[in-house]
């Protein structure tokens, strides 16, 4: 796009900044500045309200960008992340919801400390929190850098990394000025619009085959090149039984590492009771399903109009897919219909990105604060408040996702998420079931089930193509490739599991019978929950 026309979609991408950061503006005039308000949002916010800033939170650049770019590349393939990301919420909905409410105040390190003995717990939680916390991080900056540099006309590596220090500063911004409180706004505010943008790009889509579903399938697999091959299991997963296996891994950690995921867990404590979170978790479920149902049309839709290689020349990753479709939908490059389109989606998916980076960045300062920090202060140092602490740890986390957003630029957004994911579920999801479910599991337990699923999957990820020994890789001049999946989830979540079950058995604490019957209590039944 050239002169009024990029204009134009420049002014109507900045509105969306302008708007909110005139949320974040108006909420940190009006805060209390407590811990539960920071963390929180003062738990006044309803199911409903909850259950749209969830979806705002968890539909994410790889959902909008990722996903549909990989089916765009690789047909049916691209449709696990939309299976995996989707039934995830079944885990969420029957197993974490109400009982992580009803057990927790902040994060995640509170549901495991409330039976444990709390120092070396909420140091290996927060400690796993922050680090899921900055996988996912990178994964919107490079959503950001992508969609930025393509809206400015410039996909140089100089405009990609000038727009993911962008987003980094205003991620800041918006969580050490508004807290919670401004950040679920900003998520709500984003889900309608990102629903909205979905709904009516779907529409045209399908206007432009006439409806007919099949059509447009028969389209995309002329155009990719593959044939019939494209709407068929394979393509990118199908072959040895590497990819296969790989196929496995990522999705037992799609499906679950959402259970996992810190900024998920945090948005249950903003409600007032477990029956609340239970309704939000519905209400999410209805909107995200609903979403991932477009996201096919829109992936399939960017395939059959634009074809892989424009895709691909664009974002070699395909992030960039579902921007140029709505730019040929528009009218194309030189309408004003086509760069409204395109400005309006580009808006969407940058609004996105800035309200998903802001609920990973509060989760993280939070789990710094409120564990990390309160666990390793010298008792004779001089106190800072948790709040104080939070912001300061934004900062910090801010620059750490910029620094890893720059290195790894050219990965597909929804496969780096599935890295997230992966993490999450083999470090934080063992913890917490056992935590919830076991009688006898103790604090050596805990601190092994994290670090058990940790520390295998960060080497794994280390050790595997993802961070060298094939032209994809971060560093593609380099081999120290040793393990041959790029995904770690089969391997690392059932270490997470053994390793607590393990650092249970072998330790000579008893569990304490009372303090599992008063957690118990308070998880099914809500008595004594903040």
């Amino acid at each position: 796009m050239t002169g009024h026309h990029q204009t134009l979609a420049l002014a109507l991408f900045s509105a969306f900044v302008a708007v909110t950061l005139g949320i974040t503006t108006w909420v940190s005039r009006n805060r209390q500045g407590s811990e539960e308000e920071f963390y929180a949002g003062g738990r006044l916010f309803s199911p409903m309200e909850n259950g749209f800033a969830i979806a705002g939170d968890y539909m994410s650049a790889a959902s909008f960008l990722g996903v549909a770019g990989l089916i765009a590349l690789f047909g049916y393939d691209g449709l696990l992340y939309v299976v995996g990301f989707l039934v995830a919420w079944l885990v969420v909905l029957f197993l974490v919801a109400e009982l992580v409410r009803n057990c927790g105040r902040f994060t995640l390190a509170d549901v495991v400390a409330a039976r444990m003995s709390e120092r070396p717990v909420r140091i290996a939680a927060g400690t796993s929190s922050v680090t899921v916390s900055v996988l996912y991080l990178v994964a919107q900056m490079v959503g950001a850098g992508s969609l930025v540099a393509l809206l400015l006309g410039n996909t140089g590596e100089a405009a990609q990394a000038w727009a993911v220090i962008g987003v980094g500063a205003l991620m800041v911004i918006y969580v050490s000025l508004g807290g919670m409180r401004a950040t679920t706004w900003i998520q709500i505010v984003k889900a309608v619009l990102l629903l909205c943008g979905t709904i009516a790009l779907t529409v045209l889509v399908l206007v432009r085959f006439h409806g007919d579903f099949d059509r447009l399938l028969l389209t995309a697999a002329e155009r990719s090149g593959h044939g019939a091959a494209f709407l068929a299991p394979g393509l990118k997963y199908g072959g040895d039984w590497t990819a296969r296996l790989d196929f496995i891994s990522l999705g037992l950690a799609l499906v679950l590492g959402t259970a996992g995921l810190p900024h998920i867990l945090s948005r249950f404590y903003t409600v007032p009771t477990a029956r609340a979170a239970r309704r939000s978790t519905v209400w999410a479920i209805g909107l995200i399903g609903g979403f991932y149902l477009m996201t096919i049309v829109l992936g399939f839709g960017a395939a059959a109009i634009l074809g892989p290689e424009t895709v691909r020349g664009s974002n070699v990753s395909g992030n960039t897919a579902v921007p140029l479709l709505a730019l040929d939908l528009g009218g194309g490059a030189d309408s004003t219909g086509g760069t409204v389109l395109f400005a309006f989606v580009a808006a969407i998916a940058f609004a996105t990105i800035l309200a998903v980076v802001a609920g990973i960045t509060l989760a993280s300062s939070a789990s710094v604060a409120h564990d990390l920090y309160a666990s390793l202060r010298p008792s004779g140092a001089k106190a800072r408040s948790e709040v104080a602490v939070a912001r300061i740890a934004a900062v910090g986390i801010g620059v750490i996702a910029i620094a890893l957003g720059l290195l790894a630029r050219d990965l597909n957004v929804a496969f780096l998420v599935g890295l997230a994911f992966a993490v999450a579920a083999s470090a934080n999801l063992p913890v917490l079931l056992y935590s919830l479910f076991w009688r006898g599991f103790t604090t050596r337990g805990a601190v092994w089930a994290v670090y058990g699923g940790l520390v295998p999957a960060l080497v794994l990820v280390v050790l595997s193509p993802v961070v060298s020994g094939s032209p994809e890789s971060l560093f593609p001049g380099v081999d120290f490739q040793y393990f041959p999946l790029q995904n770690p989830g089969v391997v690392s979540i059932p270490l997470g599991f053994l390793a607590g079950w393990l650092g249970t058995v072998t330790s000579a604490e008893i569990a304490d019978e009372a303090k599992h019957a008063e957690t118990e209590v308070r998880s099914l039944t809500g008595a004594g929950a903040v």
